[in-house]
């Protein structure tokens, strides 16, 4: 039985079997596994794009409505948790904070919100009155550098930043304030200190930590020694059950390893990943949240519906005017468009078989479609005869031989793949001679 998609036909059942036509390196020796009983809850998110991506130098703030947009896509795509920005910036930083509150609450959201702060009274104040206004939880993500560079900075001790973490988390908790405590520059910072200021919060009220890589210091081997420490010398070590406490790992991107930081933190057990759209952030930025949900769906991590994550990203990079370069993974314009004829080729063949999942594996590694994208087929010096049949079909012309092998020519004699309108131009110049 077959039906007609594009103008070819899709058989209903493909005669090979899908894990004959693909061996999976990732896959050998390779078996993660989570166990439910130890964790708080699977892995969640946190969507930093509202608060710390707008840090980025280049960021242009967006206007109250275009962020509500953006907070309705994390909401479409299952994001467990927004940060919604720093009240302590001003009074203009908290209207927008409680303007995207009240959208949360009268839609029914099942995001759940938070803002950065410092751990100052003053800063977590706005959240214990924004909380009684709203009448729900606001997180607290209250920061505090421990590692010794920032100390001898600053001229900090950390008998003072003990003081300066247990005067804040102690108001917040008092008032019903849920605290993230997050420890900056965790990965440049001394076991003894991380674990002496963790233990001690966990000891005031806090379930929430948050271990970062503020610098964009660290290595995948280095978070995964880094949370395997949490969780034996700073969580177990002071008789906490790791499935009451929720551990966040919060990377940037100053080594481009913001990724596969995200990836390693998830194997190492972290419950809550955070990053921004298209990565963001200050300085090079933070790690892409966008790229890590893509990773994490075909490990098999997660299950979220992630055909909108284009259309999130495009928004992004309109409201934040963050930029998008076409080779960007998958919401790039060129990740799933070929003009090269050899490649062209093999995807024309899969898609003239009528399979859908073989074209878009064939010369792709992420599948186009899981993300509500498809591949496409261009014209260019590089293309093949092939490339032109497929895209005359595909616009309803016949392909007859001189009129192919007119935009041939034309093809070959670009600098670049041709745009769709330069090539019907082509088409109606040939037609008109």
């Amino acid at each position: 039985m077959f039906s007609s998609v594009l103008g070819v036909f899709t058989p209903a059942v493909r005669l090979m079997d899908e894990r004959s036509l693909i061996y999976d390196w990732n896959t050998v020796e390779y078996d993660f596994k989570r166990d439910a009983s130890n964790h708080p809850h699977g892995v969640w998110f946190d969507d930093e794009t509202l608060r710390d991506g707008l840090q980025s130098p280049s960021a242009r703030n967006p206007t109250i409505e275009q962020k509500i947009e953006l907070l309705s896509y994390m909401e479409k795509l299952g994001l467990q948790k927004v940060d919604l920005g720093l009240p302590g910036a001003g009074p203009f930083h908290r209207s927008h904070i409680d303007a995207m509150l009240t959208h949360i609450r009268e839609n029914d959201y099942a995001i759940r919100p938070g803002a950065a702060v410092r751990t100052l009274m003053g800063d977590i104040e706005p959240l214990v009155e924004m909380q009684a206004k709203h009448e729900m939880e606001i997180q607290a993500s209250a920061f505090l550098g421990t590692s010794p560079i920032r100390q001898y900075t600053e001229g900090w001790t950390m008998e003072k930043l003990m003081t300066t973490m247990e005067k804040a988390v102690s108001f917040a908790v008092e008032n019903d304030v849920p605290v993230m405590f997050v420890t900056e520059d965790t990965t440049r910072s001394n076991p003894e200190d991380v674990k002496m200021i963790y233990q001690r919060a966990m000891e005031l009220g806090v379930r929430r930590l948050c271990v970062c890589d503020t610098c964009g210091h660290v290595t995948p081997n280095g978070v995964k020694k880094l949370l395997a420490f949490i969780d034996e010398e700073v969580i177990k070590d002071a008789g906490y059950q790791r499935r009451d406490i929720e551990v966040n790992w919060h990377g940037h991107q100053d080594r481009g390893l913001g990724v596969a930081n995200n990836i390693a933190a998830v194997e190492a057990g972290a419950d809550v990943i955070h990053g921004t759209a298209l990565g963001v952030g200050e300085r090079a930025g933070n790690a892409p949240l966008d790229q890590t949900l893509v990773n994490l769906k075909l490990m098999g991590v997660i299950d979220n519906d992630l055909t909108l994550l284009d259309t999130y990203m495009q928004k992004a990079n309109e409201y934040i005017e963050v930029p998008l370069p076409r080779n960007y993974p998958v919401f790039g314009e060129d990740a799933f468009e070929t003009g090269t004829g050899v490649h062209a080729s093999a995807v024309i063949k899969a898609m003239r078989k009528g399979d859908d999942w073989l074209a878009d594996r064939v010369y792709s590694g992420v599948p186009a479609g899981d993300f509500g994208l498809k591949q496409v087929i261009r014209i260019g010096h590089m293309s093949g005869r092939s490339n032109i049949i497929w895209w005359l079909e595909q616009q309803g012309i016949e392909p007859e031989d001189d009129l192919v092998a007119h935009l041939f020519e034309v093809a070959k004699g670009q600098k670049r793949n041709m745009m769709d309108e330069e090539i019907h131009a082509a088409v109606a110049a040939f037609t008109a001679s």
